[in-house]
């Protein structure tokens, strides 16, 4: 027998034992709470000294997900005795990959140097190099001990790393140096110190931002001279064509960007321009930072500087007026400028044409003030302004394939507010965000099919299911302008209307529970946003449930329980509504329409159930069996019979009655 084969075989013991395994708990709890003595207690009652090295290499795993040896505690909780106890052992595995909890981050692959130098306990770092701990074992994203100090600013830990041959080059998965998140997070100690020993300033992370780029974002102003004095770049631009420069202006920053535009020889005339129009275009917009003197300011700074020379006026490129903008043109002297200067609307329009200008319709960070800007005039009552602005944003951001989870599900919120309170909807606007939504519902499956790199697979599933709700919403929200006389619909709406739902039917959506878009839309239960939402859609909803019907839904559709939309209609109905004789009568419509369209009465559920007898209602029930009895055919019964029995009939029977059995069967889909 092999040491490994004997050391899997003593291990499995040490798991079955009931003694070791709670003198493994006690080891660990001991090393995460620092309680040296106990520890070497238990330690000392362990005779065999393979299983000695095997306790204090066990990984624990936490509540929160965290798994850790007791080592890693340890150096998680700052306990230096316990450290020492654990280094005196010879076989501790000092690089045995953990998974801790960081910032609110899970990070997996961590070893015990990684976690005691983004702990800040430097005293146990010390211990584990001195015992041979590699300075530059790195996480499974490729973050190192080093990394993990600067993330942090611990300038001690930094230096001793470096002092023993920690590599400040080395960038994580992302090609993010110590460099980039130092500079990120404002530690101007540690930027000095790796730039003085060689820190690549220049270096570029995937996304091509520098760290130039990371401490303008932050308004870091002394990390930026830093920087500039280590022969930062100004002009590398990242994925999206921003500069530094660039970069603090659309943040607001404006130390930094007074800081670039006094700096001798650093920036031209233009690019000057473009800070201080930038930074004055953004003070009208943005949500956190908003301000019409500093805006107005800062743009006048930028005209003037474009008629400092009259021999050589720097002229605006204009772009086309953009409708959502009000077709605003922006102003292109002192006269027009100082003309709207009291105007905010003006002022408004003016800052977001500009950003538009600047960045580039290809820039993520146009948008975020263009949604701003549009809630502000929603809480204004200007629905209209809002619908457009909202609307050129959603735009922006599909056409850079960003999510646009959070945005379909605030018109989902607009409209249900605007029929609530009884203003006009347009039915194209409501439409217009339906066939968006029927693009990233199409998306959201390419990439749960084909995941990119970047693609977390949990989070797309997540938004994925949001936009199916979302959908819905949007349905209910349509089928409520379809009752109003008020609201103008042409046959060419209806038209198109009808062929978005078919192809929002012809996607197959369905929740991880297997529900589709029938199912929900008679689900009592279905989850609605309270923000104005819930005040219009309410389910088992017979409108979505028509208009689903008519555009060609399969009612043929069946959950992870088998459950059909029938059975979740039976079994969700919200009987502890006060209307329920009126609920009443909209499920028995719904569920006539369901017989009209074909559905099959006596389908059963992994349960052995039929809708009938899940039903939470006894008025349900009685209707549905009625129905049911009268629908019941030979065929009915003998597929009851090859189920009841568990015949084998899958290949002995025509593949169109393999389905029909099915129906019948408590198989799970």
């Amino acid at each position: 027998m092999t040491s490994i084969q004997s050391q899997s075989d003593l291990l499995s013991e040490i798991d079955k034992d009931e003694y070791f395994y709670g003198l493994k708990k006690k080891i660990y709890a001991a090393s995460k709470s620092g309680f040296a003595l106990n520890l070497a207690t238990l330690l000392n009652r362990i005779v065999n000294p393979d299983v000695r090295n095997i306790l204090v290499n066990q990984e624990f795993i936490e509540d929160d997900g965290q798994i850790l040896t007791p080592l890693a505690a340890g150096c998680r909780y700052g306990r230096e005795k316990v450290v020492e106890m654990l280094l005196a052992n010879d076989k501790i595995d000092l690089d045995k990959r953990c998974t801790i909890k960081f910032d609110g981050h899970m990070v997996n692959g961590a070893s015990a140097l990684w976690i005691a130098a983004g702990s800040g306990h430097l005293n146990i770092v010390k211990q584990l190099v001195k015992h041979g701990a590699n300075v530059n074992h790195c996480t499974d994203t490729n973050s190192s001990p080093i990394r993990a100090a600067c993330f942090d600013g611990r300038l001690d830990i930094v230096q001793y790393l470096v002092n023993h041959n920690a590599d400040i080059n080395l960038a994580n998965i992302y090609n993010n140096t110590c460099l980039m998140i130092s500079s990120y997070k404002g530690h101007t100690e540690v930027v000095e110190y790796l730039l003085q020993k060689g820190a690549n300033v220049n270096a570029q992370a995937n996304c091509k931002a520098t760290s130039l780029h990371y401490a303008s974002e932050c308004g870091n102003l002394e990390i930026c001279k830093l920087l500039l004095d280590h022969g930062g770049n100004i002009n590398i631009t990242n994925e999206y064509g921003m500069t530094p420069f660039i970069q603090a202006g659309e943040r607001t920053k404006e130390d930094v960007i007074e800081m670039y535009c006094t700096h001798e020889n650093l920036l031209t005339k233009e690019q000057k321009i473009d800070c201080y129009e930038l930074i004055g275009a953004s003070f009208a917009n943005d949500k956190d930072n908003y301000n019409l003197s500093k805006a107005f300011y800062y743009l006048h700074t930028a005209m003037m500087l474009r008629y400092e020379d009259l021999s050589n006026i720097v002229r605006k490129e204009l772009k086309p007026p953009v409708p959502a903008y009000e077709n605003w043109i922006e102003c292109t002297s002192l006269q027009d400028l100082v003309a709207i200067q009291y105007n905010h609307n003006s002022l408004h329009m003016e800052a977001l044409t500009i950003r538009e200008r600047i960045l580039g319709t290809q820039c993520p960070e146009v948008s975020g003030p263009v949604v701003f800007r549009g809630a502000v005039c929603a809480d204004n009552g200007r629905f209209d302004r809002c619908i457009a602005l909202w609307q050129h944003a959603l735009e922006l951001r599909q056409d850079n394939k960003i999510s646009v989870q959070r945005d379909l599900l605030r018109f989902a919120q607009l409209f249900s507010q605007m029929i609530h309170v009884d203003t006009e909807t347009k039915m194209t606007s409501v439409m217009d965000v339906l066939n968006a939504s029927i693009t990233e519902l199409h998306r959201n499956q390419g990439k749960i099919m084909n995941p990119g790199p970047k693609d977390d697979i949990e989070i797309i599933v997540e938004e994925y299911e949001t936009n199916i709700f979302t959908s819905l919403y949007l349905l209910t929200i349509i089928t409520k302008l379809m009752r109003n006389r008020q609201v103008k619909i042409t046959s060419e709406n209806l038209k198109e209307l009808y062929r978005m739902v078919f192809k929002l039917n012809r996607l197959g959506l369905k929740l991880r529970d297997g529900q589709s878009l029938l199912h929900l839309a008679v689900n009592g239960a279905s989850p609605v946003d309270d923000f104005h939402t819930s005040d219009v859609c309410k389910f088992p909803c017979i409108d979505t449930v028509r208009l689903l019907l008519h555009c060609g839904a399969s009612i043929d559709n069946f959950d992870r329980e088998r459950n059909s939309p029938l059975h979740t209609l039976a079994s969700t109905f919200p009987a502890f509504r006060t209307n329920v004789n009126e609920m009443i009568a909209k499920a028995e419509e719904i569920i006539t329409m369901f017989i009209n369209s074909g559905m099959h009465l006596d389908a059963v559920n992994t349960d052995g159930s039929t809708a009938a007898k899940s039903s939470s209602l006894q008025q349900l029930e009685m209707f549905i069996k009625r129905h049911e009895i009268n629908s019941i055919t030979l065929k009915c019964l003998a597929s009851r019979v090859i189920a009841q029995h568990k015949i084998n009939y899958r290949n002995f029977v025509p593949t169109n009655l393999e389905k029909f059995i099915q129906l019948h069967s408590t198989e799970k889909i």
